[in-house]
């Protein structure tokens, strides 16, 4: 798959430390998605912000068709750890806010 390929390349030049703040990062855009949980998924800034993790996967991982992105959408949403980890930086339902959002910006 190609994107995995990609990922391996981007990732075989950083360190421990730096994929340790990557992670975080992204985290953190998660944490500003819980701001908008109680919004409209449909909102402007909404969707500038699945527009900021898309383009966030595409430079430091790989890139992040909108087919990729949807999928990605259903798996923060799926129970399990990405659905926990994104409530855990944004508050519960960030997950489910952030997985609208993507499918709104996707179809």
């Amino acid at each position: 798959m190609k994107a995995f390929s990609e990922y391996e390349q981007k990732s075989a030049s950083r360190s421990k430390d730096d994929e340790k703040k990557l992670w975080s990062d992204f985290m953190k855009l998660f944490e500003n998605c819980g701001k908008l949980k109680d919004s409209d998924y449909k909102s402007a800034e909404a969707q500038a912000m699945v527009k900021d993790i898309k383009n966030y996967i595409t430079k430091n991982f790989y890139e992040c068709t909108n087919e990729i992105l949807a999928g990605l959408g259903k798996m923060y949403a799926a129970e399990g750890e990405f659905k926990s980890n994104i409530d855990k930086a944004g508050g519960n339902g960030t997950a489910e806010f952030v997985s609208r959002a993507i499918a709104e910006y996707v179809k």
